[in-house]
């Protein structure tokens, strides 16, 4: 396809798009957002627990670790970065172009309470590791009723 007609149909299709909502049928977003909007990638992330510690994984091959940022604010674990194309290439020298390169983040909720004063975060081999101790809380007590 000519690049012209491409995006000759990119203006047609955000016009459209524009005049459909105010419709029922229209789109959650705002067209708006669609085409000025810097998106940032999500990570996939694995989420488990061990006795001690909540663990989350993801593999986050070639970002370094000054461009990372992670941070608990009560319950809620941000992970947030940037990973930087090390070579730019023009695009018509790609066959395949599925790397995602720019901003990326993800926040999860925690399952339980932990100790944010003893998270550990390691990068090896491309893969990010955050380690969240739980905090212990009292056991379980067998409460005695007496008769007054």
């Amino acid at each position: 396809m000519d690049k012209k007609i491409f995006f000759t149909n990119l203006d047609d299709l955000k016009e459209n798009l524009e005049l459909t909502e105010g419709s029922s049928k229209a789109p959650v977003r705002h067209t708006q957002e669609w085409f000025t909007q810097d998106f940032e990638g999500q990570l996939t992330i694995d989420v488990f627990q061990t006795d001690k510690d909540i663990v989350v994984q993801s593999t986050i091959a070639g970002v370094e670790p000054e461009d990372l940022e992670i941070f608990l604010h009560d319950d809620m674990l941000t992970i947030r970065g940037r990973r930087q194309q090390t070579k730019e290439q023009k695009s018509a020298d790609y066959f395949y172009k599925e790397c995602y390169w720019g901003g990326f983040s993800r926040s999860i909720i925690l399952p339980v309470d932990v100790n944010p004063e003893a998270i550990d975060a390691t990068i090896k081999n491309g893969l990010l590791t955050i380690r969240l101790p739980k905090l212990e809380r009292t056991k379980t007590v067998n409460i005695k009723v007496k008769k007054h």
